[in-house]
């Protein structure tokens, strides 16, 4: 697993020397920090659908949730961020030292599942829009690709598991 994670993170991380996949690699880096793309997505949703202003405030909830229980992960984990086994600098800063699970990842896959099961629309342009942000991590030389794996996983559970409470249900 080592060894694919450190094969496929040189790959992808090659791509960021074409200079417009580094800038948009950037841009998705900056805007899903600390899940703030896909907070305002909910937030919008939520302004705008007034029928369903709850489902998405608690979609909203649900995907700072996951994305909290990642940050919180990463604590226990502690596994370094890429470093100079690449022998190229990261083209982002980032909040921490630690890469295990993806936060970026966890917020964009809550987000997808949530929004997704809302909205149509939600379905259509937030899933590519989040597999973008998953792979922006590793070319921007930030994550592993078993960080972005397990960030995904998480998010996406953490919005299954919330379905119904999303949805005016009970909180399981």
């Amino acid at each position: 697993m080592h060894d694919m994670d450190h094969r496929l993170l040189s790959a992808l991380r090659d791509c960021g020397s074409d200079a417009r996949v580094a800038a948009a690699a950037r841009a998705l880096s900056w805007t899903g920090e600390h899940a703030a793309l896909w907070i305002a997505a909910g937030l919008t949703g939520a302004a705008a659908d007034r029928e369903r202003r709850r489902a998405w405030l608690r979609a909203t909830a649900l995907t700072a949730a996951a994305h909290l229980a990642s940050m919180g992960l990463k604590r226990v984990v502690r596994r370094p961020r890429p470093g100079g086994e690449l022998g190229v600098e990261p083209l982002v800063r980032t909040a921490g030292h630690h890469s295990f699970p993806s936060s970026h990842a966890t917020s964009a896959a809550a987000a997808t599942v949530a929004y997704g099961a809302l909205s149509p629309v939600g379905a259509r342009v937030v899933a590519p829009l989040a597999a973008a942000m998953c792979v922006s991590r590793m070319i921007v030389g930030v994550h592993y690709p078993s960080d972005v794996a397990a960030g995904a996983a998480l998010g996406a559970l953490t919005a299954r598991v919330g379905a119904a409470w999303m949805n005016g249900g009970p909180r399981r």
